[in-house]
């Protein structure tokens, strides 16, 4: 079970009621796409949070599922169209929210890295800097005021955009961009020593963002999204989330990541 006093109590019971409810319909295989993205997934190993989710989400479902690898914009196109049932580790904003739904499983904060040789130690000292350039992922978005920043220096033709991690990475690296937006399971990319000696960590001051696993309305009927929902719920409450982030972070960031009130 999940520790944690009330939250945790509230986590047991969604478990709990979750036995009860009707189990998800695996009279079709469903479609999950994965996107690159640090600690999350790696392409290249095969590995990643998401990947040991999407396991356990098979394997308690008893469904089949047909994996796919793609980029973040591709799969939101596909989840809107009702081509693609699920992806994981979303986020949710008003447009959004017309065509997908949600079932959350952690929650996080975005931080502003950038090169210390910009002279920038606040967001105000990035935004008045007319030379300095932000990189970040095709489709992202991220806390409140992370938007609010990137979007104002997106008006300004101050944004350049990627695919993925690594090419930001290394523009960053080149002094084409000059800061980028990063989350916890890009943190081991900064121990890197060529990132980690010429760069430095800002705070956005935020509270931090759900992420979860994201179903497409098209493709999914409010009954059959319940169902999954209720699934993810009982992997929260019997310390199996816990247990997957634990394999990537210390066991105090993976409670940080994991412990919290999920919204409905």
């Amino acid at each position: 079970m999940v520790r944690g006093g009330l939250g945790g109590m509230l986590l047991a019971l969604c478990g709990l009621s979750g036995a009860y409810a009707a189990a998800p319909d695996c009279a079709r295989t469903y479609t999950l796409a994965l996107h690159d993205h640090g600690l999350l997934y790696s392409a290249i190993s095969d590995t990643g949070i998401d990947k040991d989710f999407a396991d356990e989400l098979m394997r308690r479902s008893g469904c089949k599922f047909v994996v796919s690898f793609m980029p973040r914009a591709r799969i939101w196109q596909l989840i809107e169209s009702g081509a693609l049932d699920f992806s994981l580790s979303g986020i949710t904003n008003a447009e959004r929210d017309r065509f997908a739904s949600f079932a959350w499983y952690f929650s996080n904060k975005y931080y502003l890295l950038v090169r210390k040789d910009a002279g920038v130690r606040s967001l105000a000292d990035f935004e008045r800097n007319e030379r300095l350039q932000l990189g970040v992922i095709r489709s992202f978005r991220y806390s409140e005021t992370a938007n609010r920043f990137v979007d104002k220096l997106h008006a300004e033709n101050r944004v350049s955009q990627a695919g993925g991690l690594s090419p930001l990475y290394q523009t960053l690296i080149l002094n084409r961009i000059q800061g980028m937006v990063i989350e916890p399971f890009d943190y081991p990319a900064l121990e890197e020593k060529k990132i980690r000696d010429f760069t430095a960590i800002i705070e956005f001051n935020d509270h931090a963002v759900p992420h979860g696993l994201i179903m497409s309305n098209k493709a999914l009927s409010p009954p059959e999204q319940e169902s999954w929902r209720l699934l993810v719920n009982g992997m929260r409450a019997d310390g199996t989330v816990r247990r997957i982030f634990e394999k990537y972070f210390t066991p105090d960031l993976a409670a940080a990541l994991v412990d919290f009130q999920a919204p409905r």
